[in-house]
């Protein structure tokens, strides 16, 4: 019997060392390494101050600012420790009054809410911290904010465009806009 154990200690004892520190050691050095901004939370900085994260929407509901998607997260919105979908269906009450407040909202703000309105507007991410919006949603905003500033409905556009990124590897998902960044370009703010 005790001959069967020491193999079985050992297995564990390596395979511990291996799993629980050897790797662990060589993939945070790789990263810090290759992917040192990401790897450290891509962070977004203005005059050396961190003003948020490239990779995890914020709050926005200034009518001078753009909007992102709504987030599901609880307690408070676009909580990182608590992503997560409302998983709200199609026939749930709740999704009709999630939508409906939304709406609510652009209308609020000034928005005209007579075009269609791009879903990533009144919609709830998978995740619930979404930082893009689609270009689409970007455009339908484009009139507010620039009211709410004003400047002109071309100059915001083509801010818009500046900050609109593309396919990934120009095959991979949709155009995009980082709304933090396209907020912190409006305010005039240099990020690094």
């Amino acid at each position: 019997m005790k001959s069967q154990f020491r193999p079985l200690i050992v297995i564990f004892a390596v395979l511990t060392v291996i799993t629980g520190l050897v790797y662990p050691a060589v993939m945070t050095a790789f990263g810090q390494a290759a992917f040192h901004h990401q790897a450290n939370g891509s962070l977004v900085e203005v005059d050396g101050k961190v003003v948020g994260s490239s990779l995890i929407g914020q709050q926005f509901d200034a009518p001078q600012y753009f909007w992102g998607r709504l987030s599901a997260t609880s307690p408070m919105p676009y909580n990182a420790t608590g992503s997560g979908a409302s998983n709200l269906g199609p026939t749930n009450p709740a999704l009709a009054d999630e939508l409906k407040g939304r709406i609510d909202a652009l209308k609020a703000a000034g928005t005209d809410v007579s075009q269609p309105i791009p879903a990533d507007l009144v919609t709830s991410s998978g995740s619930g911290l979404d930082p893009e919006i689609s270009p689409a949603a970007a455009a339908y905003q484009v009139a507010r904010v620039a009211q709410a500033r004003h400047l002109s409905a071309n100059d915001v556009q083509a801010l818009v465009d500046r900050y609109t990124k593309g396919r990934q590897f120009g095959l991979f998902g949709e155009p995009r806009v980082n709304v933090l960044e396209l907020n912190l370009a409006l305010d005039g703010k240099e990020v690094s």
